[in-house]
């Protein structure tokens, strides 16, 4: 995928869903991963054309693997003209040496959002930008499901009253092959994710299974997201729902 169309599917969702206002500080969170990486260069290269004014900061999350390197990410946001912050946490100790979680991702997930939300308050940022894309949430809204046992899939925009911040995800109309294909033609620093647990969730379960259905009946993809489509049609979702 051409950056030129990355940039027409994140302002078709910005546009349709009011992502944007003027004078708005976005924080992007930088896993380090392909999504997060096409996230800021679609972000970046919208600001410099689009109608509203906005800033954006890149925040990485250091959970506490010494293996993880980001001084590729470091120099690619400097190519970019874009502040770069990594907040080094005890994420990893908490969750996997001294609790032992049997089941880590939630509670890593919820401290590393925790640690994010801080840094893009304390940067001055008043949304957040989350790289889901297209096929995320199709997974997110068929495990809840097999799991859950009700309809549900996170809306492209959240206002998070407790701290008076509003989450955007401005590639939900991206296909992850696109992504893929972006990150090879761009050649994006990814750093492979050193968590244990990478790989061996439900989510990778549901991802596998979704690709199963695809190949014995081709267009089942696109009617689950046509239907996640329609649920946030239905639940009216804007900034502040």
């Amino acid at each position: 995928m051409q950056l030129k169309r990355l940039l027409s599917l994140t302002r078709k969702a910005v546009d349709e869903y009011n992502m944007i206002e003027e004078g708005d500080r976005i924080a992007i969170g930088i896993s380090g991963g392909k999504d997060s990486l096409t996230l800021l260069y679609a972000l970046n290269g919208l600001r410099r054309f689009y109608p509203k004014h906005f800033d954006i900061e890149a925040i990485t999350i250091n959970i506490g693997f010494e293996e993880f390197d980001t001084s590729r990410i470091s120099a690619l946001c400097e190519e970019l003209g874009v502040h770069y912050t990594v907040v080094n946490t005890e994420i990893k100790q908490v969750v996997f040496d001294i609790r032992k979680e049997d089941n880590p991702c939630s509670l890593c997930a919820k401290m590393r959002k925790g640690a994010f939300n801080d840094k893009a308050k304390e940067l001055g940022c008043n949304k957040e930008a989350y790289a889901h894309h297209k096929d995320d949430a199709i997974e997110t809204s068929l495990m809840s499901l097999i799991y859950e046992g009700h309809y549900y899939c996170y809306a492209p925009v959240t206002y998070l009253d407790r701290m008076d911040i509003t989450l955007i995800r401005p590639l939900l109309y991206v296909d992850e092959c696109d992504v893929v294909g972006f990150k090879n033609l761009y050649n994006l620093p990814v750093e492979k994710n050193p968590c244990p647990a990478d790989g061996y969730t439900k989510r990778e379960y549901v991802k596998n299974l979704i690709k199963s259905m695809e190949k014995e009946d081709k267009g089942v993809r696109d009617r689950l997201f046509h239907a996640v489509h329609e649920y946030w049609e239905v639940k009216k979702v804007s900034p502040k729902s």
